[in-house]
């Protein structure tokens, strides 16, 4: 009856901030600020952010010790938002949607306050369920121009595993659907990630930070455009070592090469046929990508990270 109660009040009383908790995990919405924040064990674990007021929504992971893993902003590269799911498409009989340059569409761009032309909008969330170490809940947007013409429909399936000792793992499938007309991509061969991770500056690889890739592969020479399963990012700062890997789920196309920078951004990139290259969505059909986020402590090794790929990757 908890859990039933729970997904009751998520769902009908979102809008007043209601908190749901169930179990480890638990769910504190604030339609009214534009974020949802999740805790586990007491602790916020990640706020996903999704205001009126921004180009796209994004999400902000805590670390085992509770610092943000990501940063927002940053020059260079401001439209770099933490973990954000967006790319360069065109809807038939329209202008080119670049809703990874999203920040840089206002209307005018003296007034911080205009519209955005090229917006990725937060539509609703829920339901939200929480039971025992898991989670779930489902997000809506719309991928729109100049505020009034949609382009994709996009859904994200979260899926939420308390792994103890603030480790966690978030499991996305971001699915687009062209519901309004055929719809090209059009992402470059060189900047394009589906989705993106921007670590905060104390990750760097100038900073002591490392990257590794589920070949053995050592920072951006050695990961960036070769294939793998998962990347991994860790360092240590503030005395924590602690890492964030993101996990290419079996159902995706493989292999597929992956986005690295030593100063912070990585991401999966699509399997070649559809990597930088231009391809076309017809009308009413769907694409998705479905990744693994895990918030570990240590290194690579000591975080268990390709053990807990190979769990993952599992039926």
């Amino acid at each position: 009856m908890r859990n039933i109660a729970c997904v009751l009040a998520a769902s009908v009383l979102l809008a007043w901030g209601t908190v749901c908790a169930a179990e480890r995990i638990r769910f504190e919405p604030n339609e009214k600020e534009g974020r949802l924040k999740v805790a586990i064990d007491g602790k916020e674990a990640f706020t996903y952010f999704h205001g009126a007021d921004l180009d796209l929504p994004y999400i902000v992971p805590r670390s085992p010790a509770g610092k943000a893993m990501t940063i927002v902003q940053t020059n260079p590269y401001p439209h770099h938002r933490s973990i954000w799911f967006a790319d360069r498409v065109q809807l038939a009989g329209q202008r080119v949607g670049r809703f990874y340059n999203a920040l840089y569409s206002r209307a005018d761009k003296n007034d911080p306050n205009s519209l955005f032309r090229d917006r990725i909008r937060h539509v609703k969330s829920g339901p939200m369920t929480a039971k025992g170490d898991g989670a779930s809940v489902r997000i809506d947007l719309l991928w729109e121009l100049d505020g009034k013409t949609p382009v994709l429909d996009e859904r994200r399936d979260v899926r939420i595993r308390a792994l103890g000792g603030g480790e966690f793992l978030l499991d996305i499938t971001f699915t687009v659907t062209a519901s309004y007309g055929e719809v090209k991509f059009l992402s470059d061969a060189v900047h394009y990630a589906w989705p993106y991770v921007r670590m905060h500056p104390e990750f760097s690889v100038k900073q002591g930070g490392r990257i590794t890739n589920s070949a053995g592969g050592v920072n951006q020479k050695g990961t960036h455009g070769k294939a793998a399963r998962w990347v991994d990012y860790s360092n240590t700062t503030g005395g924590k070592n602690a890492g964030l890997a993101v996990f290419s789920h079996g159902s995706n196309a493989h292999p597929h090469s992956w986005l690295t920078r030593d100063y912070g951004t990585f991401g999966p990139r699509r399997a070649d046929a559809r990597s930088g290259k231009r391809f076309a969505l017809p009308k009413g059909k769907s694409l998705a990508t479905r990744i693994g986020i895990l918030v570990h402590r240590g290194d690579v090794k000591e975080g268990k990270v390709a053990e807990r790929y190979a769990e993952y990757a599992k039926p």
